[in-house]
């Protein structure tokens, strides 16, 4: 039996020695023995080498010419598909003789990965995981730790698994730890460092998770506020300068206001007759405001008002 990894070379001997009464020709024949038939790999016969089979370039002999007693062949790159059971047939008449080998192709562990499952604190138990991505079971696992030191007395490792526990961590198991994976065929490996620390103040780090939480909601509510007050400012001065241009209507002129209340007056006292004249003069001149009154009379600080005896004109009226 032959134990080969994935991708590597195996030689698979058969050596001969002829006797003195073989007299015919000379064969070599190497085939794979299967459930129901025999697949060919390479063959000798009268002096040519055939090897158009399967294995087409994997597969050579060791020697160039095997008529010289070796018949052992090369078979190159090795696939998972190429375990098996091989025979060798040596024949010159009148005798023959075969040799079986077999072949059992495996892949070695790659791909390893080391990792911590766990707190790393003081006091807890802490597991160290080891785990190959590829290779043939069955694979084997085992771990150490660099340096003087072996590996923590508290401390069982699962070699099926790669898992090592240890208990009650402490300081003093803090370190560099390598893992070995292996199988028939080869061996990977990694490593880690553990770093064992003080365990952490949880009720502290609780609380001030909390208070922060709290004073961001805090700030994010006076933001709210401010901006809500903002809207409604700018709501309400809209709402004032809609109210000012469209609701309250623009004053008159004084200009304007002092002439249609004389133009007023004038045909009033068109109406009246002379009898009732001393009581409206009185009466009206009263009414007209004194602001108005005093921007359309005349500034002559020798003006003096008719009297009662006096003619005075106004417009087509001539009142005695």
């Amino acid at each position: 039996m032959v134990t080969k990894a994935l991708g590597e070379k195996v030689t698979l001997l058969c050596q001969y020695t002829l006797a003195a009464g073989d007299e015919g020709l000379l064969d070599i024949e190497w085939v794979v023995l299967e459930p129901k038939k025999e697949q060919p790999v390479i063959m000798y016969s009268q002096d040519t080498v055939y090897d158009k089979y399967h294995m087409a370039g994997r597969v050579q002999f060791v020697n160039q010419n095997p008529a010289d007693g070796d018949a052992s062949i090369d078979i190159l790159n090795l696939q998972p598909a190429d375990s098996g059971t091989y025979q060798c047939k040596v024949k010159k008449a009148p005798d023959m003789q075969t040799h079986r080998v077999q072949l059992i192709v495996l892949e070695k562990p790659q791909k390893t990965k080391c990792y911590v499952e766990g707190s790393q604190e003081i006091g807890t138990d802490v597991t160290l995981k080891c785990k190959s991505q590829g290779g043939t079971p069955l694979i084997s696992y085992h771990w150490g730790k660099m340096g003087k030191e072996g590996l923590p007395d508290r401390s069982s490792l699962n070699s099926d698994t790669g898992d090592l526990l240890i208990k009650n961590a402490s300081r003093a198991s803090s370190g560099t730890y390598k893992c070995v994976a292996s199988n028939r065929v080869g061996a990977d490996e990694c490593s880690l460092v553990l770093n064992v620390t003080p365990p952490v103040n949880r009720a502290g780090t609780i609380a001030g998770a909390v208070i922060g939480t709290l004073l961001g909601l805090c700030l994010l509510a006076f933001i709210i506020f401010c901006c809500c007050k903002k809207q409604r400012e700018k709501k309400y001065e809209k709402e004032v300068h809609h109210d000012i241009r469209e609701d309250v209507p623009p004053p008159k002129s004084r200009g304007s206001t002092a002439r249609s209340y004389i133009g007023s007056n004038r045909s009033s006292l068109g109406s009246m007759s002379p009898s009732n004249m001393d009581g409206y003069a009185k009466t009206q001149y009263n009414k007209v405001p004194s602001e108005d009154f005093e921007r359309t009379s005349p500034q002559n600080p020798n003006f003096q008002p008719p009297k009662y005896g006096d003619a005075c004109r106004m417009g087509d009226i001539t009142v005695v």
